[in-house]
């Protein structure tokens, strides 16, 4: 049988390792690989804001919780095959009620910029990123493309 220790072990493990593959590609003052950058004008700017479904990704976690939760306290009651049954009927309960007051999705509101730019190269490439309010463009600014790996950035020529 798995000692307490090691079954708290186990769950932060996997904890963990879920946490790392829902990180960021970058985060700010890290350096990353770029894969070359453009220079050209913005010929046109438009912000625009778009609604994003944020999914609860713990949902799995919740039901199995009270799954858990709900088997302990039905366990609690009865005595024989009715102790059983109990116990059944308490982890289904908890797995359904984990399941639907567990779910914490909501809707975000993003506010991105889109840009057509011409770069000097004379092709053009539409751009849409987060909205930066430390870097408004204009119509005729001068701006630099960078392509990172499945990412592009937009940022003022200097």
């Amino acid at each position: 049988m798995l000692k307490p220790h090691l079954i708290v072990f186990i769950v932060l493990s996997l904890f963990l390792s879920i946490a790392q593959l829902n990180a960021a590609p970058y985060d700010r003052n890290q350096a990353v690989p770029v894969e070359k950058v453009e220079f050209g004008q913005v010929e046109s700017v438009r912000n625009i804001t778009e609604k994003q479904l944020v999914e609860d990704q713990n949902t799995g976690w919740k039901t199995f919780g009270g799954a858990l939760i709900g088997g302990v306290i039905g366990h609690q009651f009865g005595g024989g095959s009715g102790q059983d049954v109990a116990t059944v009927l308490g982890a289904l309960l908890g797995a359904g009620i984990g399941n639907r007051y567990g779910d914490s999705s909501y809707y975000q509101e993003l506010k991105l910029v889109e840009m057509m730019i011409t770069l000097d190269s004379g092709e053009q490439v539409m751009v849409i990123q987060d909205l930066d309010q430390g870097m408004i463009f204009n119509v005729n600014d001068e701006v630099r493309v960078v392509y990172l790996k499945g990412y592009v950035r937009v940022d003022q020529q200097m």
